[in-house]
């Protein structure tokens, strides 16, 4: 963990990948960093570990359900921002058939299967163009 880093919170999210594209989730307005885009991810809830918490944000902002035993890690990331402090759990799970997206409303505005390189030119969410970079370097 870095030196002073006092996170505010946890949050889990994964890439979920088919075709050598993944998911990403337009973010409303209203929302932190609205109108930028980003992978299923969401706080972790006290006594939840990371990986279930993963899967959990995965089928509540995609509908698409993702068992723990194929939701792999991938990194822990440790993010700075101005205000706070808090801890990227990163997992991964490759699935045979691209899903309909199916998304909430009050949270996000689209959503779309994206290949790494396209994402990249895409108004990303805080660090996540580092995220996919390090991820996708390595697959």
């Amino acid at each position: 963990m870095p030196e002073k880093f006092n996170p505010k919170l946890e949050v889990a999210g994964g890439f979920i990948e088919c075709g050598g594209e993944f998911i990403l989730l337009h973010r409303q307005d209203h929302k932190a960093q609205g109108d930028t885009w980003g992978i299923p991810s969401g706080k972790i809830h006290d006594g939840e570990n990371p990986r279930d918490a993963a899967c959990r944000e995965t089928a509540e902002e995609t509908g698409v359900i993702i068992s723990r035993d194929h939701m792999g890690y991938f990194a822990t990331v440790y993010v700075r921002y101005p205000d706070y402090d808090f801890i990227y759990h990163i997992f991964h799970a490759k699935i045979k058939r691209k899903a309909e997206i199916e998304i909430n409303r009050n949270e996000h505005k689209d959503a779309k299967w994206v290949s790494p390189q396209d994402a990249l030119r895409m108004p990303l969410i805080g660090d996540l163009g580092t995220c996919i970079k390090l991820f996708f370097q390595n697959t």
